[in-house]
């Protein structure tokens, strides 16, 4: 168990159920299968795949099971991180507009759905914390962004960085994340995804393990 070392990386995972206008969501397949395809291609040294879940494509009633697989995550991490390990949390979502893969650098305070979420919630302006402040408010990763993006277009992805992750779930659960992740100094990324019929699944399957790879890499 050499991996355990000082320099392990503990990466959890989330997905999105399906949603309104996107029937069957890729993200959900990617994390499902992650564990299989991961143990299958060998992790990179020092990574440890944590948790994979699939959230429901909800915001305020969906809230408790996200808080409740945070908590999980962060409950084993005194023994994670007493050798100087690190937990990055790893959220993705899909983008059925989007023709390439995007690393999003920020979530902001506003919650906007152009429709109802899978819980028939539709907020219009609303702030996400309000004790944040105004729904200008901006959270942002204290991950490299730029140079993720630099390591994967090196190994052939068409990928970009993105300062706009919507208004809608996404949004709202890297809000939440990035508010989590800062509180118990872990770290949270959120990245869209195409659909499967823009870019395949073995693909965006290859993708997800480059991306395991290139954040274990920052530690």
């Amino acid at each position: 168990m050499g991996s355990e070392g000082p320099s392990t990386v503990t990466i959890h995972v989330t997905g999105f159920k399906k949603f309104h206008g996107v029937s069957e969501n890729p993200t959900e397949i990617i994390v499902t299968n992650l564990k299989g395809f991961m143990q299958k291609k060998g992790l990179p040294e020092g990574l440890v795949l944590g948790s994979c879940n699939v959230l429901e494509t909800a915001g305020e009633g969906a809230l408790p099971h996200l808080h409740e697989v945070f908590q999980s995550a962060v409950a084993g991490k005194n023994n994670e991180t007493s050798n100087g390990g690190q937990i990055i949390w790893l959220h993705l979502g899909v983008n059925s507009g989007a023709t390439r893969f995007a690393i999003e650098n920020q979530a902001v305070n506003e919650a906007t759905f152009r429709c109802p979420d899978e819980m028939g919630w539709k907020p219009q302006k609303v702030a996400i914390v309000p004790s944040d402040g105004s729904i200008s408010q901006v959270r942002e990763t204290s991950l490299p962004v730029n140079e993720i993006v630099k390591n994967l277009s090196k190994m052939g992805y068409d990928v970009m960085p993105s300062d706009d992750a919507g208004r809608f779930v996404c949004n709202f659960v890297y809000y939440h994340s990035l508010r989590f992740a800062e509180r118990n100094r872990i770290k949270s990324l959120f990245v869209h995804v195409p659909l499967f019929s823009t870019i395949d699944e073995e693909t965006q399957m290859e993708f997800a393990a480059s991306l395991l790879k290139v954040l274990a890499s920052f530690h």
